[in-house]
């Protein structure tokens, strides 16, 4: 372990993260970690946490790492659609040249049930933004 440690640590979970201020100026030189915040990415809620007020530094590398975070988050879910597609296609061979009649039976339904919803959800979307682009461009 490095021993240069950061100065927050942050215990993701699903909605945020809580916070905690990471010490090691103590008479062990143990890793000591205080909770000092509870931050949730969703409503960009900060809260000092039992009774704690946060420090304009605090708040500071808290507000960093939320941006931070959110950034990541959105890659990975874009990330995520990419191999989506990329399962599509893999699925689309899988039915082309490897499925049974019966794996066939299993699946059918649900998949083009989840198709049709997310290709009347793609072409609305699409619909939209032309919409917009021609009201910002009339006449291009």
């Amino acid at each position: 372990m490095s021993g240069d440690l950061p100065e927050y640590y942050f215990r993701v979970r699903e909605n945020g993260a809580f916070v905690f201020r990471v010490d090691t100026a103590n008479r062990q030189r143990r890793i000591e970690m205080d909770q000092i915040a509870v931050v949730n990415i969703k409503n960009g809620q900060i809260k000092g946490h039992g009774g704690y007020e946060l420090t304009g530094a605090d708040l500071a590398v808290i507000q960093d790492w939320v941006a931070e975070r959110k950034a990541l988050l959105a890659r990975r879910n874009i990330d995520d659609i990419h191999r989506a597609v990329d399962y599509l296609n893999q699925t689309t061979h899988w039915v082309n040249s490897d499925a049974s009649d019966e794996d066939l039976e299993d699946v059918t339904d649900d998949l083009l049930l989840a198709m049709h919803d997310l290709r009347s959800v793609l072409v609305r979307k699409k619909a939209d933004r032309l919409m917009q682009q021609m009201k910002k461009n009339p006449g291009s």
